[in-house]
């Protein structure tokens, strides 16, 4: 279910407030919400997920992402919640989560070709984002 992308960040598809002391268990300090509220009928609220989380002193941040994609403030969010890992991050299947990790891990710094094995070991394709990471990595 949790697939560690470094040492600092980890994505999951969509968890429950069940899960939460699991999470809190294996380490984590942040949980990061990539899902929009209601996307599909039965899932999880991000309230129920966020009342257990702050019960046991993690921080919840929700950085939604929509068929629109991503932005810069997105990208800038998580890099903030970042600095309080280890951090899991969730969406339906774990992917939006892991682009975004890839592009804020661009944004600071990283080599898109590292990002590109990381989220490959992990199970997840960065391919459509190709060009988005190799603009953020100032063309590295």
């Amino acid at each position: 279910m949790i697939a560690s992308l470094d040492a600092n960040f980890a994505v999951a598809p969509q968890i429950t407030p069940a899960d939460v002391t699991d999470i809190a268990r294996a380490g984590y300090r942040t949980i990061i919400n990539n899902r929009p509220e209601g996307e599909e009928p039965g899932q999880p609220e991000g309230a129920a997920i966020r009342c257990v989380a702050e019960t046991l002193g993690l921080a919840y941040v929700e950085i939604p992402i929509t068929h629109a994609g991503f932005s810069h403030p997105q990208i800038d969010a998580t890099t903030a919640a970042m600095a309080n890992g280890p951090v899991l991050a969730f969406c339906r299947s774990g992917t939006r989560s892991c682009m975004l990790w890839a592009l804020a891990s661009a944004k600071g710094g990283a080599e898109p070709a590292a990002l590109f094995e990381k989220a490959a070991a992990a199970g997840y394709d960065l391919s459509p984002l190709g060009g988005m990471l190799q603009a953020l990595a100032g063309g590295r």
